[in-house]
Formats: structure tokens, C-alpha cells, sequence
């Protein structure tokens, strides 16, 4: 399913990328910066205070899927690069992405269909076709010498990171209280602030949750391309509740544009949601705006991304152009390790 798509940009000062994670900084997970944007007034709090702004009735929507160390070393010829393991296909290869050691996209006539990458403990990537039209940026192949990508990468892989990030850090920085479900190449990170304790509180106060699962692709922030197709489930238990929470007037906020991509992929020309699973390459913009999803959780995107015309799909383009200009105006900082947002629809 398509929309019309613009690359909503500003500039986006080098101090407001975060380097690494709040804890680096002496935060706890829940104590970063909450920019909230509801009824056109924009409130600047913390994390933790996200009760504050929910009421009881009201549904947080969840992605269990947890993330791989998805990057791992290989050699490719006579030069060393790093693979991106970014999902499975239904015949057991995996999409892939090349990059440099220093994080950028790697290139070359070395790279193209029977290439092979030599990685750690004997496992080898074929690369067999570029995955998507238009594109070779991602490769689908044959991985060989192991009967468990998962187990390899547990073993053998990191983290991905991209270039604003100063230092490696560990997997346990890249976990999210919700993540059971091995598969994102990358950290669902809108729920990375969520603790234990904060989730008992919600709860306690009469806010529901529930889960969905949206295994993540690699991103690609500095390409400006739509988001690829990605593996999703809707169970018939959420389904049920987010159907149930709107028909009692309660709001859907959805934890991440994982989570909005997933619930706008089973909703009905009724507006209900099914329970349904496979591949969405759902697109979201201001022209596809969302029929479930009454506001999200989510973190700062950088200029280009595609992730903003999601944002606009939940709020219309003014409440992003607005929220985006009261976070510049102020100190939060942008991607997976930065501050969040509240962005309830007016």
C-alpha cells in the first residue's frame, strides 16, 4: 500500500545527535527529556511523568520484538567491511546491508550477485539480488555454516551503530522492557525510556497494554528512501482490546512507528483492527492518516527520514513542523539514545 511521500528536513545541529546512552550522560532510562504535543500546546517534561499526560481508558500499544546484535565483521575480497543481518525471508536467506568499518555505506564493483562474505566461526553470505526495485542497497543471500543466524549473531555479532555514535555499547543497552521476540536488526527505541517500575504505574492508574510484534529493518537516515517491508503479527487478543478502547472512547497511543505501521496494517475499512500477520509495506503520510492510532510515543528522527511523514500521518503536518520546532528550540537530543515525544492528535 502506497502514499504520497515528501521528505519533511531542517537542519539538525551535530550536538543534538546523541552520542551515546542517557546513562552515559548520568540518566536514568526514564529520566530523558518528554516533549508533549496535545490540543496545539506543547509541554516540556520528563520520561517518568508519562502518566501525567495519559488517563485511565486509555491503550499503550507495545512491540515485543527484541534486537539482534545484527552487525557483525566480514571480509569481502581483499577488504574488510561489516554486515548487516536486517531480516529472514520465507526461503531462509536473509536481507543484508554492506558497510564500511566506519559506518558508512560501503561500494564497489566487488559488490554485486555472487559475491561472497567471510564471516567469523565459518559462516559465509552469498549475495544473490538486490532485494528491492531500484535499489542495491540491500542484498538478499544465502547464509551458509550455520543452521541459526539468531545463535550467530548472539555469538558472534554487536549492535548496529551509525556514525553519530561515538563508542560501541554493549546489548544489554540496546534491550527495551518489552522485547521478548528476537528479530529487529535494530532497537525499537521509542520504548528503550519505559522501565519496570514506570509500566507498574501506569498500570496501577488504569492505562492498559498491549503487544504487537514488528521485527525492524535496517534503517537508512541518510538515503531518504520509504521504509522496506518488514515482518509483523497482530494477535487476536489485541486486536480485540484496541477495538474494545475505541469503542469506549478510550485513545490508542501507539509506542513507536513500529507499532503504528503494524496496527494501520490490519485495520478494516470500518476502522476495526484484525488480528493478521506476514509482511506489511504499508506507507503512512499526511494522504494514508491513521484509523487507529489516536497518538504515539516515539523519539526525534533525523531530517529526510521517512519515519516524519509517519508522525504527520498520526498528527498532521503542523503538529510535527511545531513539535519538531520546540525541540530544536530547546535541548533535546535526536535518535536512539535521545529524548522523546508524546504526540497525541488534537
Amino acid at each position: 500500500m502506497t502514499a504520497t511521500v515528501h521528505e519533511p528536513t531542517f537542519a539538525l545541529p551535530p550536538d543534538r545527535e546523541a552520542s551515546g546512552p542517557p546513562e552515559s550522560r548520568g540518566l536514568a532510562r526514564d529520566d530523558v527529556a518528554l516533549l508533549v504535543s496535545d490540543r496545539n500546546t506543547m509541554t516540556h517534561a520528563r520520561f517518568h511523568e508519562l502518566g501525567t499526560f495519559l488517563v485511565p481508558g486509555d491503550l499503550v500499544v507495545v512491540n515485543n520484538s527484541a534486537t539482534l546484535s545484527a552487525a557483525v565483521d566480514a571480509r569481502l575480497g581483499t577488504r574488510d567491511v561489516v554486515l548487516h543481518f536486517s531480516t529472514w525471508l520465507d526461503d531462509h536467506s536473509w536481507v543484508v546491508e554492506i558497510r564500511s568499518p566506519d559506518r558508512t555505506p560501503a561500494s564497489g564493483n566487488d559488490i554485486g550477485s555472487g559475491a561472497r562474505l567471510l564471516c567469523p566461526g565459518g559462516v559465509v553470505g552469498t549475495l544473490r539480488r538486490p532485494w528491492l526495485d531500484g535499489s542495491d542497497r540491500l542484498w538478499v543471500a544465502d547464509i551458509t555454516g550455520t543452521d541459526s543466524v539468531v545463535d550467530h549473531l548472539a555469538r558472534w555479532g554487536r549492535p548496529i551503530t551509525y556514525t553519530y555514535l561515538r563508542d560501541r555499547w554493549s546489548a544489554f543497552y540496546y534491550r527495551t522492557a518489552f522485547g521478548l521476540f528476537p528479530g529487529s536488526a535494530e532497537m525499537p527505541s521509542a520504548a528503550r525510556p519505559f522501565t519496570d517500575r514506570l509500566v507498574t504505574e501506569l498500570a496501577s492508574t488504569g492505562i492498559s497494554f498491549a503487544p504487537i510484534t514488528l521485527h525492524t529493518g535496517v534503517s537508512s537516515p541518510e538515503a531518504g528512501e520509504p521504509p522496506s517491508p518488514e515482518r509483523f503479527a497482530v494477535s487476536a487478543a489485541t486486536a480485540r482490546i484496541v477495538n474494545e478502547t475505541r469503542a469506549s472512547g478510550g485513545r490508542v497511543v501507539a509506542v513507536g512507528t513500529t507499532v503504528t505501521r503494524a496496527l494501520e496494517s490490519v485495520v478494516d475499512s470500518d476502522g476495526r483492527a484484525h488480528a493478521a500477520a506476514g509482511w506489511t509495506d504499508l506507507v503512512l503520510a499526511q494522504d494514508r492518516p491513521t484509523r487507529l492510532v489516536d497518538g504515539l510515543i516515539t523519539g526525534w528522527h533525523a531530517p529526510g527520514a521517512s519515519h516524519l511523514n509517519l508522525l504527520e500521518a498520526v498528527v498532521g503536518v503542523e503538529s510535527v513542523r511545531r513539535a519538531y520546532d520546540s525541540a530544536l528550540a530547546g535541548d533535546y537530543l535526536w535518535h536512539e539514545f535521545g529524548d522523546s515525544a508524546l504526540l497525541l492528535r488534537s
